[in-house]
């Protein structure tokens, strides 16, 4: 993970809070706060969490930041509560600059009733993972004007119903269906490797990743 001040930490920080944003946003609104209360809790959190670089206590402890996070967040939590008997509205301290979250999202979380908030949190999280990973790719695909090519690909990846064969892509794109067959064959290679690398930027020890990936592929699973 990255340390310290310079861009790389800071684009390091901004790419975790916002990969963390809604698995965070998904707990604290299963412990019964409204939207706007558990916006306002993550927000606290993530400002106090930077403010006093609570970050590099994973470091010193070779920590997963997945497991760093969710006992942290349920501490602030218990302290706010004990504090104040409640949450109030947050007014000052540092702004993260967060998007806000869109409606979908938020009607994700509503409908995810059936969850915990211990197995929201870890699905939130795996999911937001790979989102990363496919928004990555897609900046490369793009980079390399094929986007058509990415949309398409994306399709095979996620094994969504009715998608079209290998044969149909070709014909669409002007492409032979070997060549298809190929690109896939680097999209997927690219999506391991990306993959790999937003697991490593979340874990101390390289020797984690193997076992946090694991952990992600049985969260999707369950």
């Amino acid at each position: 993970m990255a340390q310290g001040d310079t861009p790389a930490a800071q684009r390091a920080l901004e790419i975790l809070c916002r990969t963390y944003w809604r698995p965070l946003f998904g707990f604290v609104r299963r412990h019964g706060l409204t939207r706007e209360e558990a916006q306002d809790v993550v927000q606290e959190f993530f400002a106090r969490l930077l403010e006093h670089r609570n970050l590099n206590t994973v470091r010193r402890e070779r920590g997963r930041l997945r497991s760093y996070l969710l006992v942290s967040v349920k501490r602030f939590l218990a302290a706010e509560r004990h504090r104040a008997s409640g949450v109030k509205r947050y007014e000052s301290g540092p702004h993260i600059p967060l998007n806000e979250l869109t409606e979908s999202e938020v009607t994700d979380f509503e409908l995810a009733e059936t969850l915990s908030a211990d197995r929201l949190y870890e699905r939130r999280w795996a999911l937001a993972v790979l989102e990363q990973v496919l928004g990555r790719l897609e900046s490369e695909y793009q980079a390399a004007r094929s986007a058509a090519l990415f949309d398409r690909l994306k399709e095979f990846l996620v094994g969504e119903r009715g998608q079209p064969t290998q044969a149909q892509i070709a014909a669409e794109l002007g492409m032979t269906e070997n060549a298809v067959k190929q690109a896939f064959h680097r999209f997927r290679q690219r999506y391991r490797v990306l993959l790999r690398e937003e697991i490593a930027h979340t874990v101390v020890a390289p020797g984690d990743v193997e076992d946090e990936l694991r952990h992600l592929i049985s969260v999707l699973r369950g």
